[in-house]
């Protein structure tokens, strides 16, 4: 037996090892996928089991975030959110420019404005970045859940009606296709965000960001290269490719119980 094929059956066999699914639902867990439902239907058991695994690997499944934290980030006051609104920093230094008060020169309002500007920026990036990643996940969230609600049907110890489980996999497939477009608007919006680069008129944003922004510590961010159209359209032929197969299977299974 070759070593790779050898390698590919004791990772097969290690589903039986005790302790492995626990591993693995730690390691998913600790790499960021908080939501028990995701983590029952990616391990393809109940809730309570994920519970108990988690508990297993010294992980209280309870000590996790309501939702994500996106907080804009502030640098040097600036927030590039309502800098020019009242009580901004940039707003403030306009108002005391009109009024005769001390204010920035217009070298220093030029960077705080840069700042201010890049930052809009930077926010704006995160938090589209963390929409798209919760809307993939949620979209490959439901494509798995059709398999599953599929597979279940040839289930031989599954007493639930058989049309019901059908209905249920009908269901799911339809909310998969709908997974897919909603992930498509968010990354679609995502790739129309302008951001930093340089180029004409640009140089003094992208200096803010490198100047001021990442040696605050904040971490760097990037619009990432995604082509929405031709990955949804992509992933709705696939799903509706495996359906239309799995409905000439059940169309087969129909028929032979109207038969007797």
């Amino acid at each position: 037996m070759s070593s790779k094929r050898e390698e590919a059956m004791a990772a097969l066999r290690a589903w039986s090892v005790p302790g492995t699914r626990a591993r693995l639902l730690a390691e998913a867990w600790t790499a960021g996928e908080t939501n028990v439902r995701s983590l029952a239907e990616a391990a393809r058991c109940v809730r309570q089991t994920v519970y108990t695994d988690l508990k297993s690997a010294g992980i209280d499944p309870d000590d996790r975030p309501k939702e994500k934290n996106m907080t804009a980030v502030t640098v040097e006051g600036f927030n590039g959110v309502d800098d020019d609104q009242s009580e901004g920093l940039l707003y403030n230094a306009v108002v005391a420019k009109r009024e005769g008060r001390p204010a920035p020169a217009a070298e220093e309002f030029g960077r705080m404005l840069a700042l201010s500007l890049a930052l809009g920026q930077y926010n704006e990036l995160r938090a589209r970045l963390a929409e798209e990643e919760d809307a993939r996940a949620e979209r490959n969230r439901a494509r798995h859940r059709a398999d599953t609600l599929w597979e279940a049907l040839a289930d031989p110890n599954n007493k639930g009606s058989w049309l019901h489980g059908h209905q249920a996999y009908v269901r799911a497939v339809d909310d998969a296709h709908r997974a897919i477009d909603a992930w498509k608007a968010v990354a679609e919006t995502l790739m129309n965000l302008a951001f930093l680069r340089r180029g004409k008129d640009a140089d003094r944003l992208v200096d803010a960001y490198e100047q001021s922004i990442l040696p605050a510590g904040h971490p760097p961010v990037n619009k990432p290269d995604i082509d929405a159209e031709a990955e949804a359209a992509r992933l709705h032929e696939a799903l509706e490719t495996e359906h239309a197969r799995r409905k000439t299977l059940a169309a087969e299974t129909l028929g032979l119980a109207t038969r007797n």
